[in-house]
């Protein structure tokens, strides 16, 4: 019933894109990055071109290698099986292309661009940028129910992870140990590389892990997330290993109270930089603005960093049925940091976190 309910909301999607486009007084639209191409069809291959064509007719293009796969994972939209170069097909005349294409500006390369221009340069090609970004901030029950799934099975991962942690026990080991729990327990992979970062290497916001062990007295950063059915989850703890200084509980506490102050203050309606400002002065009025440098969280889909941003510089507001993280932290270079983040929903009465793991400081 969930994969019925995507199918249908995949084809009210296309729908949408034809009328931007007319709106916009485009006449078709070759789409080339692969996670809106799976956020629209459900296709998940490696290889993948969608083209929204002059007629309202949507065709999606791959080759040999994914035939059946194809078949398996789309459903009311016309496929395409590559015999040839991509251009080569569309000058074919298979295709309404219209006078004026539309190419996504920043997914198309150099090569592609020099092919398609040869092939169809009778033609006016127009770049756009976000365009599909109004459309995959908002998401679907059933979009929702799969990021769920993936935080859920995350928690999981985390949990017993945790418990891993000891003398002798290496950053590396640690993110080994949740790649190999995410797809144990059914998810496609990681959602982005792990960050496991004890002591010095937390003050790294994204630090790699390394072969250092973690030390007693140490904090540890945990980033992590996974891919269920095509969604994104995304998560950080930060926990304590050994007796750690009151210093540390001091900066862990504040940023814990930061967090919840995002996660009650985010409002739809309310501009996206404003959500920011909020936890940020807090911050700095605890002591430590210039030790939290990076935005306060993202949209998550189909892609772990995608619209809405929430940041300084955002611009726009917070959108109902929103997805996005809050993510605030204090990372003191040389000695340690603390971050704590939720995927949250936004609803007409506030923000809803998607996580349930404990935010009070776990001491091993």
């Amino acid at each position: 019933m969930a994969h019925d309910l995507l199918h249908a909301y995949r084809s009210s999607l296309r729908a949408k894109i034809f009328r931007k486009l007319s709106s916009a007084g485009l006449d078709s639209l070759l789409v080339t990055d692969l996670p809106t191409i799976r956020w629209l069809t459900g296709f998940s291959g490696s290889y993948a071109k969608l083209l929204f064509a002059g007629d309202a007719t949507a065709v999606l293009f791959t080759d040999f290698r994914y035939q059946e796969q194809v078949r398996r994972e789309t459903s009311g939209i016309a496929t395409v099986i590559l015999k040839d170069a991509l251009a080569t097909e569309l000058a074919s005349g298979s295709f309404r292309l219209g006078d004026k294409m539309a190419l996504q500006a920043d997914h198309v390369t150099w090569h592609e661009m020099r092919q398609l221009s040869e092939k169809l340069g009778n033609r006016e090609f127009s770049p756009v940028s976000s365009f599909f970004d109004e459309f995959r901030e908002i998401k679907h029950v059933a979009e929702l129910d799969r990021m769920r799934r993936a935080v859920e099975l995350s928690e999981s991962v985390l949990e017993a992870v945790i418990g891993m942690i000891g003398p002798g026990v290496t950053e590396i080991d640690l993110a080994a140990e949740i790649t190999y729990g995410h797809r144990k327990l059914g998810a496609e992979g990681d959602s982005f590389e792990p960050i496991v970062a004890g002591g010095a290497h937390g003050a790294m916001p994204h630090a790699k892990p390394t072969a250092a062990e973690f030390e007693p007295g140490s904090l540890i950063v945990i980033d992590m997330g996974c891919v269920v059915d095509g969604y994104a989850s995304d998560q950080t703890r930060t926990v304590a290993f050994g007796k750690v200084s009151d210093e540390q509980r001091q900066v862990y506490r504040i940023v814990r109270e930061a967090q919840q102050l995002g996660i009650d203050a985010a409002k739809a309606g309310m501009a996206a930089r404003d959500l920011d400002a909020e936890v940020r002065n807090f911050i700095a009025a605890a002591g430590y603005g210039e030790a939290f440098g990076h935005g306060l969280g993202h949209g998550v889909g189909v892609e772990v960093h995608e619209a809405p941003r929430v940041g300084t510089a955002s611009v726009g507001a917070l959108r109902e049925g929103a997805v996005f993280t809050i993510e605030p932290g204090i990372y003191l270079p040389g000695r340690f940091g603390v971050r704590i983040e939720d995927m949250v929903t936004l609803g007409p009465d506030g923000a809803e976190p998607l996580q349930r793991f404990t935010k009070d400081l776990i001491e091993l």
